[in-house]
C-alpha cells in the first residue's frame, strides 16, 4: 500500500506509471533510429518565461531509470528563474533522453507552475502575517508532490486527507441539523484526536459555532468587509481561514482584514504548467 503522505514513494509511484502510460521503452520513432538511438547526446533545460523552479527531483526520477542518463541539477528548488535561465542538464544516449522527455517535462513543468502561482500569491500578502493555504484539489495521485511544489513557492499546506482533520463543511453542517446542532458531532471529533474546523457563510453562522471553541473556523465566499467583521468577534479566539472568491487582485485586501489564512484551490487545481524546454547541445 503507497503512502501517499511519502514523497519519495508518491514520487516513485508516478514516475513508473507515468513511463507505463508512455510506453517510454516501446518509443517506436526512437527505435527506428536503430544505432542511432546510441549517439551520446546532451541537452539543458530551459525557462521560457519567468517562474519559480519545483519538480526537478522529479527528472532526476525519470531518468535514474532509463540506460545511461546523467543528470545535473543547476538551479535550486524554489528559485524564482528569469526566461533563458538554465535549471539543469542531461546527458546520455539520445534514445534514452527521447524516452524520458515528455514525461520529465510534464512534471517539472505541472510542479514550476503551481510553485509559480503560489509565489504569486505569497508576495501579494508580504509583510501581513497571513499564510497562503492550499486545499485538497489536488491531482489524484499526486497530493505530496504538489504540497509540495505549494511549499517551494513559499505557500503553507492545509490539511492533508479527510483523516487529519475534522472539517464540518456546509454539508457537514447541514447533515447535523444546522450550525446550532453540531456540538455533538464536534464532541465526539475532539475524543478522536484530531483538530476540528468548521466553516460558516455568514457572520450569524459565526455567532452560533464560535461557543464550540472549534480549532479554527473557516470563512466562506464572505466579502471583505464581513471577513473583517467576522475576525473582530472571533477575537483571537481561535485561527481564521478566509476562501472563496480570493484572486491575486484581491488577495492583499483579504489580507488586510486580519485572518490568519487564506485558503486557495486554484493553486493545485487551476495553476498553469510552467515555461520549461530542453534545449539540444551541439554534438
Amino acid at each position: 500500500m503507497t503512502d501517499w503522505r511519502d514523497f519519495d514513494a508518491v514520487l516513485d509511484r508516478c514516475v513508473t506509471d507515468g513511463l507505463d502510460e508512455d510506453a517510454a521503452l516501446r518509443d517506436a520513432a526512437t527505435e527506428a533510429l536503430g544505432p542511432l538511438a546510441d549517439t551520446p547526446a546532451a541537452a539543458s533545460v530551459v525557462a521560457r518565461r519567468d517562474l519559480v523552479l519545483c519538480g526537478w527531483r522529479a527528472v532526476e526520477s525519470v531518468y535514474l531509470r532509463l540506460t545511461g542518463v546523467s543528470v545535473e541539477r543547476i538551479a535550486p528548488e524554489g528559485l524564482r528563474m528569469r526566461a533563458g535561465d538554465r535549471a539543469g542538464r542531461v546527458a546520455g544516449p539520445l534514445g534514452s533522453l527521447l524516452r524520458g522527455e515528455r514525461l520529465a517535462l510534464n512534471l517539472l513543468c505541472r510542479l514550476s507552475g503551481i510553485a509559480t502561482l503560489t509565489r504569486r500569491f505569497v508576495e501579494e500578502v508580504a509583510e501581513t502575517g497571513v499564510e497562503i493555504l492550499d486545499t485538497r484539489k489536488t491531482t489524484p495521485g499526486m497530493r505530496s508532490l504538489e504540497r509540495y511544489a505549494v511549499r517551494c513557492g513559499g505557500g503553507v499546506n492545509h490539511r492533508f486527507d479527510l483523516a487529519s482533520m475534522a472539517m464540518f463543511k456546509d454539508n457537514h453542517v447541514a447533515a447535523a441539523g444546522g450550525p446550532e446542532a453540531l456540538a455533538e458531532a464536534v464532541l465526539r471529533a475532539r475524543r478522536s484526536g484530531v483538530p476540528v474546523e468548521i466553516e460558516v457563510d455568514s457572520l450569524d453562522q459565526l455567532g452560533a459555532v464560535l461557543h464550540l471553541d472549534p480549532d479554527r473556523i473557516l470563512l466562506d465566499n464572505m466579502p471583505p468587509g464581513e471577513v473583517a467583521e467576522a475576525v473582530r468577534r472571533a477575537a483571537g479566539r481561535c485561527y481564521i481561514e478566509a476562501s472563496g472568491g480570493v484572486t491575486a487582485e484581491n488577495a492583499a485586501l483579504y489580507a488586510r482584514t486580519g485572518v490568519n489564512g487564506i485558503s486557495i484551490g486554484a493553486l493545485t487545481h487551476s495553476a498553469p504548467a510552467a515555461d520549461l524546454a530542453r534545449d539540444w547541445e551541439a554534438p
